[in-house]
């Protein structure tokens, strides 16, 4: 990725107002690439103003809490010797609780400005994920772009536009073939020259396809999909940050078999708004709508103004986002009492040392 201003790679006044005149002079932005295990991998400008790609250890990170790891997408602030002296102020997150049983935060993606939350016209287009991962960007107050994909292979899209259309009739939806040059550049005004997005979902709805498209090469390995259940092929393994033909910035993400919600509760009320404006006609102020007398809540479900999948959808992120939250706050408390034992047994190795 050749560049010659930071600009091309997202820097802006948000970044730019966190540096003091003296590290301004004295310090390089770089911006995070991609995160493997024990390796950061960076991009910025040297000393010289000559477009430097490294790579850096964890290791600096090692006693951090999980959400003070660089991820993709974050700002790094470095010497002039090219080593990290920390993690810039983010303009918004994307996280979840880890796959699996452990209660680990998961970092996905830092400083998005426009979500492309991707899925296609077949049996793989489902309402209830749709919703995660809407909550998911109203919780970091991204803005969401829905890309319906595979539009040459379905007889009739506005079965799927529709049935957005009616719960969100202001989400910005684009129905496109990947691969058709006339459909992808609908996405255009959203991938303009400073701009960060990102490609959000399952395996096989696309996102490598339209990566592809957007960049104008085949830089990414597709899988064509499967004939019989309409599945694609898992092709991307690690998030990473790819420049646009348009100048913007675009992170692809791993297919997300387990998208679970973890510190997300304001992000889901935005996301079912109604459900939440029906609520404040509850009679009763702490009503559940599950089953309490004079709920305004189930009595819109009963007069068929609310799907009754919307509420069971919107109970079930809830209790899942509370659960993940609280197993992860306990384990971000014993990660951050673990980070202060270390810390207070270095300096102390400092002061006893300095005494020798």
């Amino acid at each position: 990725m050749h560049i010659t201003h930071l600009h091309e790679l997202g820097w802006n006044h948000f970044f730019q107002s966190q540096l003091t005149l003296e590290a301004l002079a004295t310090s390089l932005p770089f911006r995070v690439t991609g995160v493997q295990r024990n390796l950061i991998e960076c991009l910025g400008l040297d000393a010289q103003g000559m477009a430097q790609s490294l790579q850096l250890s964890t290791y600096s990170w090692r006693h951090e809490a999980p959400e003070n790891h660089p991820t993709v997408g974050d700002w790094l602030l470095l010497d002039r010797d090219l080593q990290p002296l920390h993690l810039l102020e983010r303009k918004t997150l994307i996280k979840r609780r880890s796959a699996g049983s452990e209660a680990v935060l998961q970092l996905l993606a830092a400083n998005i400005d426009t979500l492309f939350v991707v899925t296609s016209c077949n049996e793989e287009f489902s309402l209830n994920r749709l919703e995660r991962y809407l909550a998911l960007a109203a919780e970091a107050a991204i803005d969401v772009v829905v890309v319906l994909t595979k539009k040459d292979l379905c007889a009739d899209t506005s079965v799927y536009v529709d049935a957005l259309r009616k719960p969100y009739p202001r989400l910005p939806i684009e129905v496109i073939n990947a691969t058709d040059a006339r459909d992808v550049a609908a996405l255009a005004m959203w991938c303009s020259s400073g701009q960060t997005v990102a490609l959000l979902g399952s395996s096989g709805v696309g996102k490598s396809t339209l990566l592809n498209s957007l960049q104008g090469d085949d830089g990414q390995v597709t899988a064509p999909i499967r004939a019989k259940d309409s599945k694609g092929r898992h092709t991307t393994t690690s998030r990473s940050l790819h420049r646009l033909q348009g100048g913007g910035i675009l992170l692809d993400t791993p297919g997300m078999r387990e998208l679970q919600m973890v510190d997300c509760e304001e992000g889901i009320q935005a996301t079912f708004a109604d459900i939440e404006q029906l609520a404040r006609q509850c009679h009763f102020h702490d009503c559940q709508h599950l089953a309490e007398p004079w709920c305004a809540v189930l009595q819109a479900v009963e007069a068929g103004e609310l799907e009754q999948r919307r509420l069971d959808n919107y109970h079930k992120l809830l209790a899942e986002q509370a659960r993940n939250s609280g197993s992860v706050a306990e384990r971000r408390e014993q990660d951050r009492a673990l980070g202060r034992f270390y810390k207070q047994a270095k300096a102390s190795a400092k002061r006893f040392k300095s005494r020798d």
